[in-house]
C-alpha cells in the first residue's frame, strides 16, 4: 500500500476529520517523540488520570504467555488480567460496537462486518459505511461522555467517525450530517497511519492544558488481527506482530510517564483467531440448489436468504446439523448466543465448526490461514483483557468475563453513573479497584 509522506499524511488526516467544534492539534502527529518534549508539559500534580481503551485487534489471549510481549505481559503482571469472551458474532465490527455500548450485536444492531436491513432496501452495512441509521441502535460511551462534559478523543475506533444520532449523512462529506455526537477529537481510519504515530497522537492529545485535555481515550491496532488472516494463529507472521504492537504499546507508556500522566489502561481484544485451511470447507452448492438462495456473508457462518418462493426447498435441504455445521432460522438460533431478534440478521444462519469455512464454491486454490466469527465461547476466539492504573490492583488474575462488562467499566473509570438497559455490568472487577 503506499505510504503518504509524513507531513502530507498529518495534513490529510487532520483535514479528513476537522469538525466545527474541534479545536486546533497543538501538536501534529509527526511531533517530536515524547520523551523529547517532556518539559513543555504541566508538573504531575495538576494532571488528574485520564483512562485509555485500547484495542489490539485479533489478540488471541494465549498470546499473551509466548514471551514476545514484555511490556504487555509487564502490564498485566502489576494490574489485572484475564481471558475475555467476545460476543456473538466474534467479528471485529459488532464487537468494537459492543465494547463501547455494553450491549450485544443483537441489540446495538451492527450484527457483522457486512449486513443488509429490510429498513433500508438496496442499500448494505460494509466497514466503510457511516450513515449514522446504522449505528444509532446503542450509544457509545463517548457520546455519554461528550454530552456530561467529559472531552474524549478517538484514535481509530470503528464507528468513532460516526455523527452519533444525526439525521442525514451525505456519503461524501463527513460533516454532513444533522446534528449528532462525535468524540472531540478523532481520525479517519487510515490504515497508513503507523503504530508510532498512533500513539504519538495520542500523547499529543494529552499535551493539552488540563482545561481541554481528553479524560478517555481510545486506541486502535490492527497489525495482529491482519497477521492472523494471513498466516494462522501459529504463524511467523503473527509473532512479528505481537512484538511490534508490543513495542507500541511500549512507547505509549514511556510516553505517558514523559508526562506524568497518570492513565488508567484497559487494553482488550475484540476476539481471537483459529486456523483455517482449503482442507476444512463446508460447500454449499454440494447440498443446496443456488436456485434456491442469496449468500450474504460466509467464512465461519453464512447468512442466507431465500429466492421468493424458495422457502421450503431451501429449509428441506438447510436446515438442522450436518458434519461440521449447524444452520437455524433466525428465530430459532440457540438463546446462548443471544443473537436472533434483530431484523439485519438474514432469515437464516448457518455458523460453522471452529476451524471451518462456509462457501458457495470450492476455493479456487489450496490455502492456510485464519479467521473469527465462530462460536464466541469456543476457547480460539478468547480474547485479551488487561487493565493497569491507579484505579486498579496489582497481579489480579479474573475469571472469563464477557466483553460486554467493559463499557460499564469505562464508565466507572470516567465518573459516568451506570448505564441503563446495558447487557453488562462492573460486577467482574469491583474486587480489583484500589479504592
Amino acid at each position: 500500500m503506499t505510504r503518504l509522506p509524513l507531513t502530507a499524511l498529518a495534513l490529510a488526516l487532520l483535514a479528513g476529520c476537522a469538525y466545527p467544534h474541534t479545536p486546533p492539534a497543538l501538536f501534529p502527529v509527526t511531533a517530536p517523540a515524547p520523551a523529547q518534549a517532556a518539559a513543555t508539559v504541566a508538573p504531575l500534580e495538576d494532571r488528574a488520570p485520564v483512562t485509555i481503551l485500547v484495542s489490539i485487534d485479533g489478540f488471541w489471549a494465549p498470546y499473551l504467555k509466548r514471551g514476545l510481549t514484555p511490556n504487555l505481559s509487564r502490564l498485566a503482571a502489576g494490574g489485572v488480567s484475564a481471558s475475555m469472551r467476545p460476543s456473538f458474532p466474534s467479528k471485529t465490527f459488532p464487537n468494537h460496537w459492543t465494547l463501547v455500548t455494553g450491549v450485544v450485536p443483537d441489540r446495538h444492531g451492527i450484527v457483522a462486518n457486512s449486513f443488509t436491513d429490510p429498513a433500508h432496501p438496496g442499500e448494505k452495512f460494509t466497514m466503510s459505511s457511516e450513515q449514522p441509521y446504522w449505528w444509532d441502535e446503542a450509544e457509545p460511551v463517548w457520546v455519554t461522555a461528550e454530552r456530561a462534559g467529559i472531552p474524549t478523543a478517538t484514535m481509530f475506533w470503528p464507528g468513532s467517525n460516526i455523527a452519533w444520532g444525526a439525521t442525514a449523512q451525505d456519503d461524501e462529506e463527513h460533516d454532513a450530517s444533522t446534528g449528532g455526537t462525535r468524540p472531540h477529537d478523532w481520525q479517519q481510519f487510515s490504515a497508513n497511519v503507523n503504530d508510532r504515530q498512533r500513539v504519538d497522537t495520542i500523547i499529543d492529545w494529552l499535551r493539552r492544558p488540563a482545561a481541554t485535555r481528553p479524560r478517555f481515550l481510545t486506541l486502535y491496532f490492527d497489525e495482529v488481527d491482519g497477521a492472523g488472516h494471513k498466516g494462522g494463529p501459529d504463524s511467523v507472521e503473527v509473532n512479528n506482530a505481537l512484538k511490534a504492537v508490543d513495542q507500541a504499546i511500549g512507547r505509549l507508556v514511556a510516553g505517558l510517564d514523559a508526562l506524568h500522566q497518570p492513565a488508567n489502561l484497559v487494553i482488550v481484544a475484540d476476539h481471537g483467531m483459529a486456523a483455517t485451511s482449503s482442507d476444512r470447507m463446508i460447500v454449499l452448492n454440494q447440498f443446496l440448489d443456488p436456485a434456491d438462495y442469496e449468500l450474504s456473508e460466509d467464512g465461519p457462518f453464512a447468512m442466507i436468504r431465500a429466492k421468493p418462493g424458495h422457502e421450503a426447498a431451501l429449509e428441506a435441504r438447510l436446515l438442522g446439523h450436518r458434519d461440521h455445521l449447524d444452520c437455524w432460522r433466525r428465530q430459532d438460533i440457540p438463546a446462548r448466543f443471544h443473537y436472533g431478534r434483530n431484523p439485519r440478521i438474514a432469515p437464516y444462519f448457518c455458523l460453522a465448526q471452529a476451524g471451518w469455512t462456509i462457501s458457495a464454491e470450492p476455493p479456487k486454490k489450496p490455502f492456510r490461514g485464519g479467521t473469527h466469527g465462530y462460536d464466541n465461547q469456543d476457547p480460539s476466539m478468547a480474547a485479551l483483557f488487561i487493565a493497569n492504573g491507579p484505579a486498579f490492583r496489582s497481579g489480579v488474575t479474573l475469571a472469563p468475563f464477557d466483553n460486554v462488562d467493559i463499557a460499564p467499566l469505562i464508565r466507572d473509570l470516567i465518573s459516568l453513573p451506570p448505564g441503563q438497559g446495558l447487557d453488562g455490568n462492573d460486577a467482574p472487577f469491583r474486587r480489583t479497584f484500589k479504592r
